[in-house]
């Protein structure tokens, strides 16, 4: 008897471990990441996407796997001297044992959205940037670079704020990766009215191809999708395939998805890394990377082997992978340099910070505009969460937790003059919903997340046994902004002089 019971338990076991090793779920990039590039360097892939109005810009992952990432840097610590915001889009390409980034950012002299190129030696390191590539009509955004008998050549979107049909537009360029060359010529146009962006080609036997995204990129109302089109003339004309889109979402794992690029596996397989929103409460984790391998059909057209569909699960890449988890993120402060998953509202507020002793010293400088101070996030990786701190309370500032829209959207949970408050910004106006005197040194303060946006406060004089403010949760759905979603964080308002200081942040995702 208790060799059968032994016998099926190892049965038991070996099949949790096949079923483990045979499937993977999306995203595999956990957090607000749209519009991710990727590229393989021998056999380790590299990942970047849009950072938008959040410093540092355009993170940098790296995976064996194409499953499991871990982030290595950002492309740029500081932002380039001809931009002012709006990082979007970037993609990278590896020529002549350099990395390339093309990305899209706004001019600062007239906050237009043109594309630059930066270059580095090394993934994890800083990119040196060239400056401004791709200067074209009234937006020029979504570069994509790729190659062909020796001849390099530049993509990107235009049109997009005309009143006529978008174009993907390209140009060739020199070999050395920042210079156009020649008159740009017209590949795609949108003669449907669809919309289109967000390209990624390849060449495979006859045939070059244009991946795009069609509909609406953002927001709970978004039905970004995937189509193709194919020509034997890498200039064109392009034929559309009559089965577009080729890739959608459908409400019940994605409300929708797009604007990827694809990578080759040693083998000679194809994968696909777009980004996608949840559906439900995953909406508010933002426009996600996931990844899907694409086949191709006997009639030489692209496909998604999962089906037309976006999916959750899908089968792994390679034999002998596992799939980890997303525990969360703590700070402890004791190092010198703020971990790398640390992001700051950079067009509304200098952050400045130091590590000292274990504790963060958080304090900024204010924007035109901003009355609210300095934040510093992250991406939220689940929809149930919860993030505490403890914070020493010091005069002269407000210090807390912060679930950060925008500079006029926002939620502060935190100490202002010996006063423990709540206070709810909304388009700029404050309503203060708890407000109870506080002249402890040490504070805890905790919240916590569910669903996404329902929140939980709770304060601690000892980080163990917690008080809830209410027993109703407060919905803070109003914080997504139109193209981002909510980050979690800690906030300094006051004086530069007059810092917010920290211990022991503990974010957990359940």
């Amino acid at each position: 008897m208790k060799k059968n019971v032994l016998l099926l338990l190892l049965v038991l076991t070996s099949l949790s471990l096949f079923s483990q090793n045979t499937t993977f779920k999306n995203p595999v990039i956990r957090g607000d990441m749209a519009d991710p590039s990727l590229i393989r360097i021998d056999d380790t892939y590299y990942a970047t996407a849009t950072s938008s109005e959040w410093a540092p810009h355009y993170p940098m992952f790296e995976s064996k796997d194409l499953v499991n990432w871990t982030q290595i840097g950002h492309v740029f610590n500081k932002k380039p001297e001809w931009t002012s915001h709006s990082f979007w889009a970037p993609e990278l390409f590896y020529h002549n044992n350099k990395i390339y980034c093309y990305y899209t950012a706004r001019r600062k002299s007239d906050n237009v959205s043109y594309i630059g190129v930066a270059t580095a030696n090394s993934p994890y390191e800083e990119f040196t940037d060239h400056g401004l590539l791709v200067e074209y009509g009234t937006e020029a955004i979504d570069a994509f670079v790729y190659g062909d008998n020796g001849q390099l050549y530049i993509s990107w979107k235009a049109y997009g704020l005309d009143d006529r049909p978008i174009e993907i537009i390209a140009s060739k360029l020199s070999d050395d990766g920042l210079r156009l060359i020649g008159e740009p010529f017209t590949l795609l146009k949108d003669d449907e009215g669809i919309a289109m962006e967000g390209q990624y080609h390849f060449k495979h036997g006859d045939y070059y191809y244009i991946i795009y995204s069609p509909f609406g990129c953002c927001g709970p109302h978004s039905d970004y999708a995937v189509s193709v089109a194919r020509s034997k003339n890498i200039e064109g004309p392009y034929e559309k395939h009559e089965h577009n889109p080729i890739l959608q979402g459908n409400h019940l794992d994605f409300v929708s998805c797009g604007h990827g690029t694809g990578v080759t596996t040693p083998d000679g397989r194809l994968f696909y890394l777009c980004h996608a929103y949840l559906t439900g409460e995953g909406f508010y984790g933002g426009r996600q990377p996931i990844l899907l391998e694409i086949g191709m059909s006997q009639d030489e057209w692209p496909f998604f082997i999962t089906g037309r569909t976006a999916l959750i699960e899908q089968p792994m890449p390679f034999p002998n992978t596992s799939q980890k988890d997303f525990p969360g993120f703590n700070d402890s402060f004791d190092s010198k340099e703020l971990k790398m998953e640390w992001t700051w509202n950079f067009p509304f507020a200098e952050v400045k910070t130091q590590t000292k002793k274990g504790k963060l010293l958080l304090s900024g400088t204010p924007k035109e505009n901003n009355q609210y101070g300095s934040a510093l996030c992250l991406r939220p990786q689940a929809p149930n969460y919860s993030y505490e701190v403890l914070l020493l309370n010091t005069p002269n500032n407000t210090k807390g937790l912060t679930l950060y829209g925008d500079n006029e959207n926002l939620i502060i949970w935190g100490v202002t003059d010996n006063r423990l408050q709540l206070r709810m910004i909304k388009d700029n106006k404050e309503t203060i919903t708890y407000d109870t005197a506080c002249k402890e040194a040490k504070v805890y303060l905790k919240i916590e997340v569910e669903k996404g946006c329902m929140l939980r406060f709770s304060v601690s004089n000892n980080g163990k046994k917690w008080t809830r403010i209410h027993d109703t949760p407060h919905n803070m759905e109003y914080l997504v902004r139109w193209d981002r979603v909510a980050r979690p964080g800690l906030i300094h308002i006051g004086e530069s002089n007059h810092p917010a200081i920290y211990d022991d942040f503990i974010l957990k995702n359940y």
